[in-house]
């Protein structure tokens, strides 16, 4: 990856008094990003995820049966669970706080760490709740343990009153959480939705047969138009295949039952529960969860059961002699499907604290031979309903077919096209397939004509752009509309942009920014990349974005010629490969134009021998990206001057 932003910085003033350490529940409230995924609505209600995914939990552990969840008026949010109750009792190793205080107040605190309370869980790291209590204004927590009632209060994840014990009680247990979220932190607007709260609550309770949810909400909180009731409950004993058949009732379907069923992992690692069906016509979707805890980027589990349907529709094919079965590919079976996946599995692994993503490895391969063999039977065991599902997936096979020739046609008409809107500019490679092909955006007329004679003419395309193109952060989507610049880039990809993205319709695998190695070339580098971020996003996900790095300096003495690409690497060149040598010839490219074609193909283009630099966004670092862009591209001076304040002093040297 390459720093958009780069300052050469010093460490004159960088030292030991410079180092923080923060401390309890510190580091939650100054970057809560790292713990919800960012302060946004999806994070708020993420808050309600970690409480209620704790009496999931104890319910799954056959601990509790019965879940409460109450949405009050004045914002906040109770639940409570008929569980053991949190430890109240002093902690062996802080014997001036109870075990409750701890769990609440310290970060990587729990009983989750080993099977020994819990055998799965959907907590893993000790950190859910008490992230919840530094992001809330206020917490209170009952625990019923012991026919006795104690009770704590918090503020901001700080304690704001001793435990106490207020009462006894005879058939109360269990653990109750009211909480209000911080408005500090998710803004003064910032409020559950009771839709989204409903509809969470409806399938935690479908994802465990075993437990009861009762919902309640204030109806002062119920807008017109919301399907959801002031008081409901809860409970499915037919689990995901109740869920999928009532929400595809109406809808008709290949198969007239539901492939559904649960099944113990192997080597005793948990158990799988799933449930699919394949509609006859409509978009299909795939819920995945692990531990109960939704994972919506998928993971592991839902490549084991892609891959178990998959390899059973092409066995079965295979059975009855079916030669087109072996053409079927898991999208064909599985990504059209309305398919649901339950995995309970100890010590999950998930993609950061939100749990988003399930990255086990093993869980695959535990998924696809429970739910393989089960599969096997299925289909063997009804031929006919077995043989409606396989002409499906055939079908699904021939569109897929048709829909890639298309695609092919498309591509070579779009590109007669575009040469025809684009006389002199798009320089298309003669490959039609993406795989392999690359397509280099370069500043100037000037530019593109060397780099057309530099490049190979089979994989390697040249789009020429005028100038620096428009800062598409600070600008109106009417002139990004009207931009004649950004409609020749978003022509030549062909993948669209925005919600419109594509990324099948992607025509090259790569798209290379090449621009000169100067002030002026980082600046219309940045606006291309700028461009990519904010309109194809995707893009950048997807590993297609590079920069080239062509050289600013040519040194040579004799035969021994090296390319230097800035004032630092000459100066390294001249104190190792030059130093003692006679006369030096040093001469310094004024543009990409003025290089020759054959060295630009040697130094830039040349697959065996340039250097790419891939534009990447690391992962948890999502926030912290939209807000420099934003700083330093958007409509706001007053940012940019800050950051300019905040780091003149870090530049040693700055290159007019």
């Amino acid at each position: 990856m390459t720093d958009l932003f780069d300052t050469t910085v010093t460490t004159t003033d960088y030292s030991a008094k410079d180092i923080e350490v923060l401390e309890g529940l510190e580091p939650v409230r100054l970057r809560p990003g790292m713990y919800v995924g960012g302060t946004d609505e999806r994070a708020l209600h993420h808050l309600v995820s970690e409480v209620l995914d704790n009496s999931m939990d104890e319910a799954v552990a056959g601990h509790a049966n019965r879940i409460e969840i109450h949405m009050h008026s004045d914002g906040s949010i109770t639940i409570s669970d008929n569980g053991r109750g949190i430890p109240v009792d002093p902690h062996p190793k802080f014997k001036d706080q109870s075990a409750l205080e701890i769990i609440l107040t310290t970060l990587h605190s729990g009983g989750k760490f080993n099977s020994k309370a819990y055998e799965t869980s959907g907590g893993l790291h000790g950190v859910g709740v008490s992230v919840v209590n530094a992001l809330s204004e206020w917490l209170t927590v009952e625990v019923a343990r012991d026919k006795q009632i104690w009770q704590q209060s918090f503020s901001r994840g700080k304690p704001t009153s001793k435990l106490e014990n207020i009462g006894a009680t005879n058939n109360r247990r269990g653990t109750k959480v009211t909480f209000i979220p911080d408005h500090e932190i998710f803004g003064k607007s910032a409020k559950f939705k009771p839709a989204r709260l409903y509809q969470l609550a409806k399938s935690k309770a479908y994802l465990f047969r075993g437990v009861e949810i009762r919902w309640q909400c204030d109806p002062e909180l119920i807008r017109d138009g919301d399907s959801i009731l002031e008081k409901d409950s809860f409970h499915f004993p037919g689990g995901l295949n109740d869920y999928l058949t009532s929400s595809m009732e109406k809808r008709p379907k290949v198969t007239e039952e539901n492939f559904h069923g649960i099944s113990p992992l192997a080597d005793d690692m948990g158990r799988v529960e799933w449930a699919v069906c394949w509609p006859e016509y409509g978009d299909g979707n795939i819920r995945s969860y692990c531990n109960t805890v939704p994972t919506p980027i998928g993971g592991t589990h839902e490549a084991g059961i892609r891959s178990g349907l998959l390899k059973g529709i092409k066995a079965y094919g295979e059975l009855i002699g079916n030669k087109k079965a072996a053409s079927i590919t898991g999208e064909d079976i599985f990504i059209n499907s309305c398919s649901l996946i339950s995995v309970f599995i100890k010590n999950p692994q998930f993609q950061g604290q939100t749990k988003d993503k399930l990255t086990n490895p093993e869980a695959a391969k535990l998924v696809e031979n429970a739910i393989r063999d089960h599969f096997d039977h299925w289909l063997s065991g009804a031929p006919a309903m077995a043989n409606d599902l396989l002409a499906w997936a055939l079908e699904r096979a021939d569109e897929r077919q048709r829909r890639r020739e298309e695609k092919d046609v498309k591509r070579k008409t779009a590109t007669n096209k575009r040469k025809l809107r684009l006389p002199g500019k798009l320089s298309d490679c003669s490959q039609d397939a993406p795989h392999g092909t690359e397509i280099y955006i370069v500043e100037g007329d000037s530019a593109g004509g060397s780099a057309k004679q530099a490049r190979d003419r089979k994989t390697q395309a040249i789009l020429p752009i005028r100038g620096k193109i428009l800062n598409v952060a600070s600008a109106t989507r009417d002139k990004i509309r009207g931009n004649q610049e950004i409609a020749d880039i978003n022509l030549a990809l062909g993948c669209g942009a925005g919600d419109q993205y594509d990324e099948n319709a992607l025509r090259y695998e790569k798209v290379i920014i090449m621009t000169d190695a100067d002030v002026d070339g980082a600046h219309i580098a940045t606006l291309l990349i700028t461009l990519f971020y904010q309109e194809m996003p995707e893009l950048i996900k997807n590993g297609h974005l590079y920069l080239a790095q062509p050289p600013l300096y040519r040194i040579a003495q004799g035969g021994t010629v090296f390319y230097a690409r800035d004032d630092q690497h000459k100066d390294e060149l001249m104190e190792t490969e030059f130093k003692g040598r006679g006369k030096i010839e040093i001469s310094r490219f004024k543009g990409l134009g003025e290089m020759p074609a054959a060295q630009l193909k040697e130094t830039t283009m040349k697959k065996d021998k340039r250097t790419l630099l891939r534009i990447m966004i690391p992962e948890g670092t999502r926030l912290d990206t939209s807000e420099r862009v934003d700083a330093l591209m958007g409509k706001k001076p007053e940012l940019r001057f800050q950051f300019i304040q905040e780091n003149a002093d870090k530049v040693a040297e700055l290159d007019i």
